[in-house]
């Protein structure tokens, strides 16, 4: 049985490694041969966090527990990333706002043709870390399940990603999700504190914790994600006769499910600590 199961394990980290070296290629062909130097964004955005996961390794890794460090150093990654993404995201939107107004900001031409400012670099940046993630999960097995979601989320991504990139299309629109990164750094920060042995911390900074995680989970995740997908189904006759409406509007259904489970997920989160703290509390008093 231990045997058929690695075996599977096996199958799939070799389908996830496989695509992944793919799309390495791909990136790769299109910088060198079709001179889309504007592409080593992506190459950067992996270096970059790869550099940041061995620097936090070195620095902050001195226990022997290997596979507990290697989660801590991937969240800690995911955090930097999300406060980078999230950072860029308001300041591509704002500088948007600020210099042209928000008059026509999302008609369906602007969001689809046309690409703001820093935009396309932003994307780029962002899709070199998600193949980082993708490779630092595969080496050190941070998934579970056969079909583990987390790779097939980040294999979704760079697939919509760089094919936006390499046909410049849509890239505000890809943009306009990744406003969801919002949300992700108080998931992070909730995870790193928690692996960093703060469990027992302060009542008022884990009900400042929470209510930013709740608050960012509908005003910067579940809102906007139904509000393209919304766009998306309004605009479908505007669009094309190639990929990309299918391919947005498959992504952005993913992503709403995911939402969906992740939502739930909180809500078990948000009660077990609600209940540990009441029985801490218990315990005190008597």
């Amino acid at each position: 049985m231990g045997r058929e199961e690695g075996g599977e394990r096996g199958k799939v980290e070799n389908f996830f490694l496989g695509t992944l070296i793919l799309w390495a290629l791909s990136v790769c062909f299109q910088i060198l041969f079709n001179n889309r130097r504007q592409l080593l964004y992506v190459v950067a955005g992996t270096v970059f966090y790869q550099g940041c996961n061995s620097l936090i390794r070195i620095f902050f890794c001195k226990q022997t527990h290997k596979d507990r460090d290697a989660l801590f150093v991937n969240t800690s990654v995911s955090l930097l990333h999300s406060t980078i993404t999230s950072a860029s995201v308001v300041f591509i939107l704002l500088r948007q706002v600020l210099i042209n107004g928000p008059s026509g900001m999302f008609d369906h031409s602007q969001l689809v043709e046309h690409t703001w400012p820093w935009a396309f670099e932003a994307l780029c940046f962002s899709c070199g870390y998600f193949a980082y993630d993708q490779w630092d999960m595969l080496c050190y097995h941070l998934y579970n399940g056969w079909i583990p979601s987390i790779l097939v989320h980040h294999l979704v991504l760079l697939i919509c990603f760089t094919l936006a990139l390499y046909r410049n299309i849509t890239i505000n629109y890809l943009i306009l999700t990744l406003v969801c990164e919002l949300h992700s750094i108080f998931l992070h920060v909730r995870k790193v504190r928690r692996m960093s042995g703060v469990r027992e911390a302060k009542a008022n900074f884990v009900k400042l914790e929470w209510f930013l995680n709740w608050l960012t989970f509908f005003l910067a995740r579940t809102i906007p994600h139904i509000l393209i997908m919304v766009k998306l189904i309004r605009d479908a006759h505007k669009f094309g006769r190639g990929m990309e409406l299918p391919l947005a509007l498959f992504g952005m259904a993913g992503m709403n499910v995911l939402n969906i489970g992740l939502g739930l997920d909180l809500i078990k989160a948000f009660n077990r600590e609600s209940k540990s703290h009441q029985t801490k509390q218990h315990h005190h008093s008597e």
